[in-house]
């Protein structure tokens, strides 16, 4: 099944006099969509209580939780300290939604900095390997980390980069953010054919489990030369990426991903015009 579900609180979960983050799952259920991505952006500062409290709530409704980990991750930091520090972030991310009931954390992999591309790649994947190895340490190893491709090209996080990165564990599920790789290539991730490369390109290197599962990113993103500037919502006309073409590659190859939308303030609305037009295609597909 194909979930799709937004990135923390759009505006209208206030508007519709919604409060805390223990009302998300009604109104995930009452919007009409399947999954939320609880953000820890600034850090995991949800208790174990209220953490299992959320995912008792989620699973009565059906609603599948993942958690966007700190973004201060650092796993290619050339400062040692700080970035080994970074295991125990992505420690606090999985205990928290483990509790949630949840098994997927999105972590970004930092930046090169001064270093060459290949040098930064090293490091993080020396971090996941020691991560992973942290996890399992922790009865933790069925939390899926998943690496996200990133928008601005100072930015570790190339499709490339973040394949890579996956193939050091099976366990490890590429995040592929439509929108960041659209922004960091100028606009060239916006068709068919280019949906249709990056998911051919994880089955051939991933293999078909992953393929079908990917964790994902989605919104419309505006960009300048260095790549990411900011998150639009689908109302936009100038910047892509469209999800119409990827919708509709998703029903053909008749995969399973989980699409979070990270609109500007409507990733509910928008992630719900996704799921509609999916349903219309895999419908129409048989």
């Amino acid at each position: 099944m194909v979930l799709f579900g937004p990135a923390g609180c759009a505006d209208s979960f206030y508007k519709m006099g919604y409060k805390g983050s223990l009302q998300v799952p009604e109104y995930i259920e009452k919007i009409g969509l399947d999954t939320f991505e609880y953000q820890c952006g600034r850090g995991v500062n949800i208790g174990e209580e209220k953490a299992r409290e959320l995912g008792r709530l989620a699973a009565e409704k059906g609603i599948v939780l993942s958690l966007h980990a700190p973004y201060y991750i650092s796993m290619s930091g050339v400062d040692e300290e700080k970035r080994l520090n970074s295991i125990n972030y992505i420690m606090q991310s999985a205990k928290a939604v483990d509790f949630m009931g949840g098994n997927r954390i999105v972590v970004h992999t930092g930046s090169c900095g001064k270093l060459s591309r290949e040098e930064a790649l090293e490091l993080a994947k020396d971090t996941m390997v020691k991560a992973l190895e942290a996890l399992d340490n922790e009865g933790l190893g069925h939390v899926h980390i998943c690496p996200e491709t990133m928008g601005k090209i100072n930015q570790l996080g190339t499709l490339e980069e973040v394949i890579a990165l996956c193939e050091l564990d099976k366990r490890l599920i590429p995040c592929i953010d439509f929108g960041h790789l659209n922004a960091r290539t100028g606009g060239e991730v916006n068709s068919k054919d280019a949906f249709r490369e990056i998911i051919e390109l994880i089955g051939n290197r991933l293999g078909e489990e992953r393929m079908k599962n990917f964790h994902s990113h989605f919104s419309k993103i505006e960009y300048t030369v260095g790549g990411e500037k900011k998150h639009l919502t689908f109302e936009d006309t100038v910047f892509g990426p469209d999800f119409e073409p990827l919708m509709d590659l998703v029903a053909e190859y008749k995969l399973t991903p989980r699409f979070i939308c990270e609109s500007d303030g409507t990733q509910s609305e928008d992630a719900l015009a996704m799921k509609r037009y999916y349903l219309k295609r895999s419908n129409n597909n048989g």
